[in-house]
């Protein structure tokens, strides 16, 4: 890293947060979040560095798209509403474990690309699985302590 990059970098730290907002519309040529000091620092240092000495290659673009696309976000990490092959409730994500007790025994469901898996099968619904395991039926979102206050 050479000198002035460092110094730049260094200096961050010492400015007031009017100064780095200011600084930000100048390296980025627009406004600033409104976040905290901590995220413009780090986000304007990683900036300083991005201008001397390149950004990230177009392959590694393109590999955190297709990351954050698999997860079910969009570019900015947030979790994308639900739609068609999705894990089949909005906002749970792939490889997430539910885990419910019941009539003493506990029931472990995962979230699988398309839907759930419970005891070695794959399930569209929570509904599905919670009619297995109680043996009536129930809303599987509000049997696994998704809905209401508590969820």
């Amino acid at each position: 890293m050479s000198d002035s990059t460092l110094r730049q970098i260094t200096q961050l730290s010492k400015l007031s947060f009017s100064e780095l907002q200011a600084r930000w519309r100048s390296l980025f040529g627009g406004e600033p979040p409104a976040y905290h000091r901590r995220f413009l620092v780090k986000r304007l240092a990683y900036r300083l560095q991005e201008l001397a000495y390149g950004g990230l290659s177009p392959s590694a673009l393109t590999d955190m798209d297709a990351i954050l696309d698999d997860a079910g976000c969009d570019k900015l990490g947030r979790i994308r509403r639900r739609r068609n092959g999705s894990s089949g409730h909005r906002g749970l994500l792939i490889g997430t474990r539910l885990l419910r007790e019941w009539d003493g025994n506990l029931h472990e469901v995962t979230v699988v690309k398309g839907g759930f898996e419970y005891r070695g099968e794959r399930f569209s619904s929570l509904s599905a699985i919670a009619r297995i395991i109680t043996g009536t039926r129930w809303n599987g979102p509000a049997f696994f302590g998704m809905r209401g206050k508590k969820a």
